[in-house]
Parts: C-alpha cells; structure tokens; sequence
C-alpha cells in the first residue's frame, strides 16, 4: 500500500467504521492533476448501491474538510466484488484456500504474474501453490492480487 493510501485509509477508517462497515482497502490511480481514489467497502451480509452511496457521502464530506487531495479526484466507493483485491496480510491469511491472482512489481523466477491457490502468508512472504509447488512471493513484490472467483 502506497503512503499515499495508507494516510487516507487512517484517515477514513474510523468514519467508514462508524457507518458499519469494515474499510477493505483503498486504490489510488491516475495522475496527480486527475486522480480517481477507489474505497471497498464491506460487511458480513453484503454490500448494496444504498451502502455505497452513504459511505459516499459522509467520505466526501470529511475529505472536503480535511483536503487529503489536493488536486481534483474522483471518489468510487464500491463493494469488493467477487474477485476482490487483496491489499494486507491479513487479507491473504482471511482467503487462504481461494485461487489467487498475484501481479508482482517485476520478475520472480521468470514470472510477473501468478496463478494459484493461496496458502497464506509466512514472514511478511505469501506462499502460492502453483502446478503442486510452494512459491513464496514477498509481500512487497507484489503490486495486485486479486481472488479468482471458482464456480
């Protein structure tokens, strides 16, 4: 997680909390002069349009006070979705056992992306069961992950 997120999610996390809902993680794309901040949100019994809008409204409201920003941006609250992003540690351990997808910040062995089945993680390393080997990719390395929805 960038600086950048990881002040904004301190800075949001108690009001997203306050409403009800666990702060999943947050994204930040674009450039500096535009930029498009991208808040999950979740719960236990789901997440619909209605909880997105009133996590919307009282997130845009402290950002217009508190102006973490600065240049204009986009604001996009959203559930997880299926094949949610995983952003901590503490989302790879939730969904060990899940099929995973890893994009990593360069090469490990030949590879940038990853596919397999998430074991957990082990001293700040996520293992990934790939074609029946443990590969330990470090957590740091790893620029996306998404869940890989199995139906």
């Amino acid at each position: 997680m960038s600086d950048d997120a990881h002040t904004l999610k301190q800075l949001l996390e108690p009001t997203v909390q306050g409403l009800g809902y666990e702060l999943f993680g947050i994204e930040l794309l674009g450039s500096r002069r535009q930029r498009l901040l991208r808040i999950y949100i979740d719960r236990e019994d789901g997440i619909d349009v209605e909880d997105c809008a009133r996590v919307s409204q009282q997130v845009s409201a402290l950002l217009d006070v508190e102006d973490p920003m600065g240049d204009s941006y986009t604001l996009e609250v959203s559930s997880p979705g299926l094949d949610r992003p995983l952003f901590e540690a503490e989302h790879f351990e939730r969904f060990a056992g899940e099929q995973v997808r890893l994009q990593l910040d360069g090469l490990l062995e030949g590879r940038r992306k990853i596919l397999g089945r998430l074991l957990g993680v082990q001293d700040d390393q996520v293992m990934v069961q790939v074609d029946g080997e443990t590969w330990r990719v470090p957590l740091a390395r790893i620029d996306k992950a998404r869940l890989v929805p199995e139906f």
